[in-house]
């Protein structure tokens, strides 16, 4: 009975699975291109055979394939420090490193490879790398070409950061300039998490003294434009922006990061160029680089280049579908109308007059630089708003307002005869703007005096009637009336309200 029970305890002990039972599960998966299987089994396949370095590589194979460099970085490294000859190994570190821009290293291990397998199966793509690396090389001083220990930590804090773990970006990027005192992308990003922990002036010293020691340095000259440009320091950010504009950078690296910037800060025509000079030599960016060339694009006027490269990014990124800027906008809306140019919205927002302000809020649901400026830390502050601006603001938000209170259904009303009046004007030319300048004038002193708003499309009517027979010769209230459905009589009467709200008529 005894060794029934444990030949029985053998067999059950002999399935049990191991790190190679997943690892085989692994391959399988993948070569069905079933990858998402396949990461569960390699990963599993890692936690029970953590030593094996076939297991490491394969799933470093898959990491890669998915994008993920830095992270096969690590599990390639891995694999070859348990078994520094195997071939495979090799070359997929050359193929990474290639992929992380670590030139010099790629070129190594491709040579390596080479050497150990001359007439190998990765023979031939070794050489890819080897010419590849050659040809780039060409662009680069030795000193530009980061080794990949240092490489890997700056990849590793800006994954950080982009998480929002600020500190601990800091505290290896304080390490990495301790280390390599000269290396100033590091200087950068330490910079950029500084900022962004509110650490201001140290910030601000840091790229000083990359200024300093590596005259011209472009990440840190736009790093500083950034900066300026969350402060709201505009004299010192459009003197800075003279100075960038005049900068024609070659290397990729640099033409991304002028357009980015550009783009950061509403230079949305100089961002378009430099981004689509990249796409055009055959740069294939990342989710970041599409997000900016979309934007930039669409608020330049490339409606349809934008839209597509907010597909690619949508590919890369599928968590930012539906987030594209011109969601919300309606199609009437032109890149080039009042609606969507950022520093017009943003002189209304933060307008000394109220009645400017509201106009701001009103127009900022209309936008494609909504969710641009809600989520800036410094332009709206919801604390110091009045409860109208509130109550705009919160209607560009889209939020569903509940009938029912007097106040409430007058506000609705006064809502009801401002689309009304945009519905006409739509997309703002400059006139339309000065209409709606005298209508949120004649609506703020409306609401304060606790004006019922009746009859919306007679307010409108009134409204349009008082602004043209201002400017123009010849208007009549005839044509007014019929272009908004209601009669002489009442167009009237409501010009007549009306007029009691401007302000030369108060006492």
């Amino acid at each position: 009975m005894d060794n029934k029970r444990n030949n029985i305890n053998k067999k059950v002990i002999s399935f049990i699975p191991d790190g190679e039972f997943y690892y085989k599960k692994g391959l399988q998966a993948m070569q069905r291109d079933k990858f998402h299987d396949a990461h569960k089994y390699f990963g599993r396949a890692v936690e029970l055979s953590p030593n094996d370095p076939m297991i490491l590589m394969h799933y470093g194979v898959l990491v890669m394939e998915e994008g993920r460099f830095e992270e096969a970085y690590e599990l390639l490294t891995a694999a070859h420090g348990l078994s520094p000859e195997e071939e495979e190994i090799i070359f997929y570190l050359a193929e990474v490193h290639a992929h992380l821009g670590l030139l010099r290293d790629a070129k190594i291990y491709a040579e390596k490879y080479i050497a150990l397998a001359p007439d190998g199966p990765l023979a031939d793509e070794s050489m890819e790398i080897i010419d590849f690396a050659e040809q780039e090389e060409a662009y680069f001083d030795d000193e530009e070409m980061p080794d990949s220990e240092v490489y890997f930590l700056q990849e590793k804090a800006r994954r950080l950061m982009e998480a929002g773990s600020f500190e601990e970006a800091v505290e290896i990027l304080e390490s990495i300039i301790v280390d390599y005192p000269e290396f100033w992308a590091a200087y950068n990003n330490l910079a950029l998490a500084y900022f962004y922990i509110g650490k201001i002036a140290p910030a601000k010293e840091l790229l000083d003294e990359v200024l300093q020691k590596n005259k011209g340095n472009l990440h840190a000259l736009c790093n500083l434009a950034v900066f300026y440009y969350y402060e709201k320091d505009k004299e010192k950010l459009d003197s800075l922006l003279e100075l960038l504009l005049k900068i024609k950078p070659y290397q990729f690296e640099h033409r991304y990061k002028l357009g980015a910037t550009f783009a950061l800060v509403g230079k949305h025509e100089e961002a378009y160029n430099w981004l689509r000079s990249l796409q055009k030599r055959g740069f294939e960016g990342d989710a970041g680089y599409y997000f900016w060339l979309s934007h930039s694009a669409y608020f330049s006027g490339h409606e349809e280049m934008a839209k597509q490269a907010y597909a690619k990014l949508v590919e890369l990124d599928p968590s930012k579908a539906g987030f594209e800027p011109w969601k919300d906008v309606q199609s009437s809306v032109r890149p080039s109308s009042y609606e969507q140019d950022r520093e017009f919205l943003l002189s209304k927002i933060a307008n000394k007059y109220r009645s400017e302000r509201l106009l701001g809020f009103y127009l900022l649901g209309k936008s494609a630089h909504k969710q641009e400026i809600i989520s800036h830390p410094t332009y709206i502050d919801i604390s110091k708003l009045s409860v109208y601006e509130q109550l705009f603001l919160a209607h560009s938000l889209q939020y569903d307002f509940s009938t029912g209170s007097g106040f409430d259904d007058a506000f609705l009303r006064a809502l009801e005869t401002t689309d009304r009046l945009y519905e006409e004007y739509q997309p703002l030319d400059k006139e339309g703007t000065h209409l709606f300048q005298m209508w949120f004038t004649l609506c703020e002193m409306a609401l304060v005096k606790k004006y019922p708003f009746r009859n919306p499309s007679a307010l409108a009517a009134a409204t349009d009637y008082m602004f043209q027979s201002s400017r123009y010769p010849g208007v009549t209230k005839t044509a007014l009336a019929e272009k908004y459905g209601i009669s002489v009589p009442t167009l009237t009467k409501y010009v007549n309200e009306l007029i009691e709200f401007l302000p030369h008529f108060n006492s």
